[in-house]
């Protein structure tokens, strides 16, 4: 992309959502909003790209959020937040479809990951940089759009995790999806997770059994959004 490009989208970027300046291409090119009234404008503009809060869409789901505490990869606290995290409304209604058709099983979902801003993308790119586990921030992560969820599965009796071979965050051959080198209850817990996100709608990605997405990801734009900002907005959205 020339620089006469990148200023023609700026200038078309500003006039049609009168993006503020901290809402300009980043390094890489990339529309980053980190504005809440810019994000308003496009939630008016497209009520379906609304963020929202999973603790209400799903209750009974668990949510443990590795980058809200130090047990990570990088053994640090990546983002302000433990107890309640976001997805856009296709992503959100698509999750707490999963979990109905689990609780029919016996099984429900714990929620390791979800929406996570793009600052966060960019400090996990620099340890790894392997785009098989960690996303480009140069392209951006569906994390960071709000349509990518990182879980795993629990006996709704116990609440403990079902076996699914490794951990989270755990960067081998083994947590591909294709590694078939496992006990059969690991590989069949696998498949059930996988199936059922399936229906739902999302894509797995395949060196990460934990990690699922929508195909539609680029639809929506990259978020800079604290958590907080998240929950200002979204109280003000249940008070309207």
């Amino acid at each position: 992309m020339n620089k006469y490009s990148i200023l023609l989208l700026v200038l078309l970027s500003t006039l049609f959502y009168g993006y503020s300046q901290n809402s300009l291409l980043n390094q890489y090119g990339l529309l980053v909003i980190e504005d809440c009234k810019v994000y308003k404008k496009i939630v008016l503009k497209n009520p379906e790209s609304v963020m929202m809060d999973l603790r209400k869409v799903i209750p009974n789901a668990i949510i443990d959020l590795k980058y809200g505490s130090t047990d990570n990869f990088m053994n640090r606290i990546l983002y302000q937040q433990t107890k309640t995290t976001y997805l856009r409304k296709p992503a959100a209604i698509a999750l707490a479809k999963v979990q109905e058709q689990l609780q029919q099983k016996g099984v429900g979902i714990k929620i390791w990951d979800a929406y996570r801003p793009y600052s966060v993308t960019e400090q996990m790119w620099e340890p790894v940089k392997d785009e098989r586990y960690a996303a480009n921030p140069k392209y951006g992560s569906a994390h960071n759009r709000g349509v990518a969820v990182d879980l795993t599965l629990v006996d709704l009796a116990t609440s403990f995790e079902l076996d699914m071979g490794t951990d989270f965050d755990h960067f081998s051959d083994t947590a591909h999806i294709t590694w078939k080198q496992l006990p059969s209850q690991v590989l069949s817990n696998r498949l059930l997770l996988q199936q059922t996100m399936e229906a739902a709608g999302f894509i797995v990605l395949l060196t990460e059994w934990w990690h699922f997405y929508l195909p539609d990801a680029r639809k929506y734009d990259l978020l800079n959004l604290s958590f907080s900002q998240l929950k200002r907005i979204t109280k003000v959205q249940q008070i309207k």
